[in-house]
């Protein structure tokens, strides 16, 4: 019978890094093979399942990352678009799929990620839970129906933790919908209103973002016209999609071609 792949997740004690590796662990279909932190942590050297509160499970919290994705078959990364470039890097020189929930990237941190690509797998989204997904299709099949009648406007409310706004789930959203009326989102977007703005421009896509309590994520993307409105709504109650879909993502990248996929590729959508 074939070994399981091997997963490796960086920044383990995370909200999502502690979620990613439970579900890894849970898997039957894959294992944990490493963890990773930031050096200086108070894990490091300790088992992680302990770290996390539970039994030990036999992984030990590193600080080398480049060591510890050596053998492992992918990489699961929902950190910080710095970190997430260099673990490209050391995830092509392992050979390893390099799965990216990160979000708040520059376009110069997605260019850089544009060479390891051409030696792995990788698998980037704001966003990995297959509703929202169907959501960005819904948004651009919508936005390419309706003309610049209908304004468009898309707000997003996470907990009061999350450090990068809007959304990168909020930015997916955009794009489909720039891509459905065939413009540019950089051209067309509009976001941080705040004063005397004068009238909303024509054809315009406004984001907002609200940040409070624990919310785990909701993004509803609004066509909004004289006499009518169309309101397309997700909402996560529970963090454990996001860590799904990232494994998925992870089976799915083993033996594929080296390139840049989004979690479109991996549902088939």
């Amino acid at each position: 019978m074939a070994e399981l792949p091997g997963i490796v997740v960086t920044g383990a004690s995370g909200r999502m890094g502690q979620m990613l590796i439970r579900e890894t662990v849970a898997s039957d279909k894959a294992r944990l093979v490493g963890v990773v932190e930031r050096p200086g942590h108070d894990w490091i050297g300790r088992d992680v399942g302990e770290a996390m509160g539970g039994a030990p499970i036999g992984v030990i919290v590193s600080d080398d990352p480049a060591a510890a994705f050596r053998g492992a078959q992918a990489v699961l990364d929902f950190t910080a678009p710095a970190a997430t470039v260099a673990f490209a890097r050391m995830a092509a020189e392992a050979g390893a799929a390099h799965i990216i929930g990160t979000t708040g990237f520059e376009e110069a941190d997605i260019a850089a990620l544009a060479e390891p690509a051409k030696v792995i797998p990788i698998v980037r989204a704001g966003n990995m839970s297959l509703g929202v997904n169907l959501l960005v299709q819904l948004t651009r099949t919508v936005a390419a129906a309706l003309d610049e009648d209908f304004d468009i406007e898309i707000v997003e409310t996470h907990h009061n933790r999350k450090v990068d706004a809007p959304s990168g789930t909020a930015l997916m959203l955009g794009e489909a919908a720039a891509e459905g009326r065939g413009v540019s989102l950089k051209e067309m977007s509009d976001s941080g209103r705040d004063g005397i703005t004068g009238p909303r421009g024509r054809g315009r896509i406004g984001f907002a973002a609200l940040r409070m309590g624990d919310v785990v994520g909701e993004h509803d993307v609004t066509f909004a016209a004289a006499g009518e409105r169309i309101t397309l709504r997700h909402v996560a109650t529970d963090r454990a999609i996001f860590a799904r879909g990232a494994l998925k993502a992870a089976l799915w990248a083993q033996n594929r071609a080296p390139g840049e996929y989004s979690m479109l590729d991996v549902l088939g959508l």
